[in-house]
């Protein structure tokens, strides 16, 4: 078993993949020579070559500007929904009060006449 590398170590070890991919896609050797030099077969190669070039595509597109959005935590967001609802049914509640208020209001003065 290998003994683990350092974080400094496995930097290195991805920049020097890197340089060798972009030294392939630049023509300037082959897959197998940058194969020979990783000390891997060509389809690790490859796979690494794939890895990088998709990530490349990845960090590369658009993101949307601004302030990136809070994890969302399902427990909260049910509890800012009932919280929600119960102030609507209040709003409700009290608009009701009020109507019967005005509506008693109403019914008195007609029946001093």
């Amino acid at each position: 078993m290998r003994p683990k590398k350092t974080p400094k170590e496995q930097e290195t070890q991805a920049r020097r993949r890197a340089e060798l991919i972009v030294q392939v896609q630049s023509g300037l050797i082959t897959a197998t020579e940058a194969a020979r030099q990783l000390g891997v077969s060509r389809k690790t190669y490859y796979e690494w070559e794939h890895r990088a070039l998709s990530g490349m595509m990845g960090a590369l597109q658009n993101k949307e500007g601004g302030r990136p959005s809070r994890p969302v935590d399902p427990e909260k967001e049910t509890l800012k929904k009932r919280v929600e609802e119960m102030e609507a049914q209040e709003r409700v509640r009290e608009q009701v009060d009020r109507i019967r208020e005005v509506l008693g209001e109403a019914k008195s003065s007609t029946q001093k006449k």
